[in-house]
């Protein structure tokens, strides 16, 4: 079942066996990290502190920290029933480009029905706040001991494009300053930092409007890699199988989530930039400070019943991991769109999904592995990829046993890897300059005498059906048990 707030997901996480709650007293400087840390290692529930110091708010955490819990806030029961879902859309060849193919596949007739529906009253509005405590009154963590201060790491920020008026839907980190001001952590190649230049060269005030909480569908949506300007609440009412109700702000010329938690609005004034950070991030090292925009808080309004959303980000495996997991999933059909050789793609936790991408192919023709290597390295997100093998379509990628198998014995790297430069995701530390490195791709695919093999390749070992079968017939009379 969809669910429409994180009220109805916290019951429901309860029912299954999913959630703790924590009466205790606790601390969101650095005690609620180490609680959710030994959790999100050892498979642990979602935990709803109940008392967090200096705050009247609960808080709600490690609620997307498994495979279990997260097909069930995204309503499944496998992320393959949702890019199955997108696949069966797929049944023309729309204009070129990613953009424009997702365009059209959300305007479909039999979802129209999906997309934002504005209301004029919403439970995100049940109260408003403009003056005293503001992010004073919220638990916002201090996750990690040389963290620049605390930081709301949930967040759903909504920005508007000032030339089409769309808005976009991202997650981006926000260090809160003081009680009225954050940074807005957004790197060069997100669409509010997009919006942002645009404001900018303009000289003109950027409306902002932080949602937190609501439908797990639409936190979810927030973090999806969509082509610029495609609607992240459609794809969330797509997701829940019902069109997101929307709401008017109160200060600010933005509609927002009308099921959040919180909404906390404000603006960014064109120049206005500040040192924000270091942060310990997904890639289990701190990123390093950097000058960021400053967001100025006029009003945060919310729900009598609301629960503030928190996460944190560190060594893998953390709550993050399931969540980019879910995208790795229901984003394939798009990426097989554009690359129709591809069969399956795996993104290994420890590769924090920008580091390394293992692909199998339905390969056909000599540098084939080579080419689709390219092809990702040209495709949206997946250009800052650094590391990309690739592999024949009897390889199971989500194997990794195989995987080094197959590299090891496969890969000569005189002639199967490649070496270049280009664009990588700006928390990779690695890299001498920011945002721009080195890349290798792998080609581990069987090679033939045109791609530089001197010689046959070998067949590989495997039993024959014939005594697969008898073996199977008799093992219990070899004395084993099923």
């Amino acid at each position: 079942m969809p669910y429409k707030n994180i009220q109805e997901f916290i019951i429901h996480l309860e029912k299954e066996g999913e959630l703790k709650r924590i009466h205790a007293e606790v601390d969101p400087y650095l005690e609620i990290t180490e609680i959710a840390d030994r959790m999100s290692k050892t498979g642990g529930p979602a935990l709803l502190f109940e008392h967090v110091k200096n705050s009247k708010f609960p808080l709600l955490i490690n609620a997307f920290g498994s495979y279990r819990r997260m097909q069930m806030a995204l309503n499944c029961t496998s992320f393959d029933d949702i890019a199955g879902k997108i696949a069966s859309l797929i049944k023309i060849q729309p204009p070129s480009g990613l953009s424009e193919k997702v365009k059209l596949l959300f305007t479909l007739k039999d979802i129209a029905a999906l997309l934002p529906k504005k209301v004029k009253r919403a439970p995100c509005q049940d109260w408003a706040v403009t003056e005293g405590a503001l992010l004073d009154a919220l638990p916002i963590m201090t996750c990690w001991p040389a963290d620049g201060g605390p930081f709301i790491t949930l967040p759903i920020v909504i920005t508007k494009d000032p030339e089409t008026g769309m808005q976009n839907a991202g997650m981006y980190r926000m260090q809160k300053f003081d009680n009225a001001s954050t940074g807005m952590h957004w790197q060069y190649n997100k669409d509010g930092a997009r919006h942002y230049r645009k404001y900018k060269e303009a000289g003109k005030r950027m409306d902002v409007a932080v949602a937190l909480g609501g439908s797990p569908a639409v936190t979810y949506a927030a973090t999806s890699p969509l082509p610029p300007d495609v609607d992240e609440m459609m794809f969330a009412g797509f997701l829940e199988g019902r069109a997101i109700e929307l709401v008017k702000a109160k200060t600010v010329d933005l509609f927002v989530p009308a099921e959040s938690d919180f909404i906390i609005e404000g603006y960014i004034d064109p120049g206005d930039e500040r040192v924000e950070g270091p942060f310990g991030d997904h890639t289990g090292f701190y990123s390093a400070a950097d000058i960021y925009p400053v967001f100025h808080v006029t009003c945060i309004t919310g729900r009598n019943d609301a629960v503030y959303p928190s996460t944190i980000v560190g060594k893998p495996p953390m709550e993050d991991c399931y969540m980019a997991k879910a995208t790795e999933r229901i984003f394939l059909p798009f990426i097989k769109l554009l690359v129709n050789e591809i069969v399956d793609i795996d993104l290994p936790l420890e590769g924090v999904f920008h580091n390394c991408a293992l692909v199998s192919i339905d390969k056909r023709y000599a540098g084939q592995g080579k080419k689709v290597i390219h092809a990702l390295w040209g495709l949206g997100q997946m250009a800052s990829t650094k590391f990309i093998a690739v592999f024949d379509k009897d390889v199971d990628v989500h194997d990794y046993s195989s995987v080094v198998w197959k590299l090891l014995n496969n890969v000569d790297p005189g002639r199967d890897i490649i070496l270049s430069e280009g664009p990588l995701d700006a928390l990779d530390h690695s890299a001498p300059y920011a945002n721009f490195g080195g890349k290798m791709g792998i080609d581990a695919t069987r090679k033939s005498r045109e791609e530089g093999m001197g010689r046959d390749w070998p067949e590989e070992i495997v039993m024959s059906d014939e005594i697969q079968h008898l073996v199977d017939t008799k093992w219990k009379e070899y004395g084993f048990d099923d």
